[in-house]
């Protein structure tokens, strides 16, 4: 759904939640009247028939995406068909996932459940239960914040979805005395394992993105929603890779690479000297611990000669891995 826009896609995502909720058939009415997205008034031709296009394209995009859409009567007095999902050909068959692969799917859905669509999920269950229609009672387990992110991000991602400008205190490096900046933002996104913000800086008339971690203090929201529209073709990740900066890498780190094995770490490296045992090569990094940990997804393929601050990371993240003691003057690094 790489083109659908942010508005649509949000609908899709609560029109299918409230399809799997339900056991019985929703008609369209009872759709429009419960899933955000679809509000308007059903005695205004025009309204209605903007509706029923909207829902008809709907239909065919979850139809599209293979969602097993159906459609039937909940009785033979019914005399308008309803919608549902069948939880049993919606579900998934089980998946085998590498633990590499079990992590990250994890964060994801961590991360999914915090950032506002568990709200809009749950609104639309209790909507559903005051309409006197049956919901299935396992389908808010798991939909509810869980992890812990910047202060800044629930506010700036409700914001963007609003097009509601908003204030902040801001600190750069290079200055300890924080300014504040005012800006329409346009979407919270993670590049290298940070959170930005991407948006027009009102201040300066031109975009701009902003660190969360940098926001000082609360943020709040001035003006209304819809106060302004954003760029189509947005590229949010592509903006913040030219304009955050690059990562200073003062450190260097010598590690022992076997003979044809970690290209990733290869990519990266300058080779220095090929023996027996593999080739060893220099890298730049940043800070250990996170350096320490991207070398321990290479398992036995690398092993980290120095310095020794790199080495005792490793060192400490194979014993977290392991539960167990490891040598700090001689390793190699087993697979994670």
């Amino acid at each position: 759904m790489a083109s659908v826009s942010r508005s649509r896609t949000e609908r899709l995502v609560n029109l299918v939640i409230c399809l799997l909720a339900t056991r019985r058939y929703l008609t369209a009415a009872q759709i429009a009247a419960t899933v955000p997205g679809y509000e308007h008034d059903p005695e205004d031709v025009r309204e209605h028939d903007a509706f029923q296009r909207k829902f008809e394209r709907d239909k065919a995009e979850l139809r599209a995406l293979g969602v097993p859409l159906e459609t039937g009567t909940a009785s033979i007095f019914d005399s308008e068909p309803g919608y549902r999902i069948a939880a049993r050909d919606y579900a998934l068959p089980a998946i085998m996932l590498e633990p590499d692969e079990a992590a990250a799917v994890g964060v994801a859905a961590r991360l999914w459940r915090h950032a506002g669509l568990a709200a809009a999920a749950t609104s639309g269950l209790n909507k559903l239960r005051a309409g006197g229609v049956e919901v299935d009672p396992h389908a808010t387990l798991g939909i509810e914040p869980v992890i812990a992110v910047d202060p800044a991000f629930e506010p700036l991602t409700a914001a963007a979805r609003a097009r509601c400008e908003v204030i902040f205190s801001y600190r750069v490096p290079d200055d300890d005395k924080p300014t504040v900046r005012h800006l329409q933002p346009w979407g919270v996104v993670c590049w290298r394992g940070k959170w930005y913000v991407v948006g027009h800086d009102t201040d300066r008339e031109a975009p701009r993105c902003f660190r969360l971690s940098r926001i000082v203090g609360s943020v709040k929201t001035q003006g209304q929603p819809d106060a302004f529209e954003p760029p189509e073709n947005l590229d949010l990740i592509g903006y913040v890779g030219r304009n955050a900066g690059p990562v200073a890498r003062p450190n260097t780190a010598r590690v022992l690479v076997k003979p044809g094995r970690a290209a990733g770490v290869r990519r990266f490296a300058q080779p220095v000297q090929s023996t027996t045992d593999g080739d060893v090569l220099e890298l730049r990094y940043a800070e250990p611990d996170s350096f320490a940990a991207w070398l321990v997804g290479y398992g036995a393929d690398v092993t980290v000669l120095g310095p020794d601050e790199v080495r005792k990371a490793v060192v400490a993240r194979l014993e977290d891995i392991a539960c167990v003691p490891f040598s700090s003057t001689a390793y190699e690094l087993e697979p994670a």
